[in-house]
C-alpha cells in the first residue's frame, strides 16, 4: 500500500523546511492528513503549496489528489508574531 509509505516520506522530506515545526503526515486507510506548526502562515497557504509539493513528489504521477485545509488556528503562544 502506497499510502503510509508516502506519508513517511512526507514527513521525512519536511524536515528539510525547518520553518514548519512538529510536521506529521499520516494515512488514515483513505488520505493522507498533514498537521504542523508555524508562526508566519494563519491560513495554511505555505503550508498546503509545499504538501503539495512533498505529494507530487513522493507518488506517482497517476496519483489523483486534492489539497482541502481541514482547520488553522493560532496557538496561544504565536498570535502576537503572526502578521495581521
Amino acid at each position: 500500500m502506497i499510502g503510509p509509505r508516502v506519508a513517511e516520506d512526507i514527513t521525512a522530506g519536511f524536515r528539510e523546511r525547518p520553518w514548519h515545526q512538529n510536521v506529521v503526515c499520516t494515512w488514515d486507510g483513505s488520505r493522507l492528513l498533514l498537521q504542523a506548526d508555524n508562526d508566519y502562515d494563519p491560513e495554511g497557504k505555505a503550508l498546503g503549496d509545499e504538501f503539495s509539493d512533498e505529494v507530487c513528489a513522493n507518488t506517482p504521477a497517476s496519483f489523483g489528489f486534492e489539497i482541502k485545509l481541514e482547520s488553522a488556528e493560532a496557538l496561544p503562544d504565536k498570535v502576537s508574531s503572526m502578521p495581521r
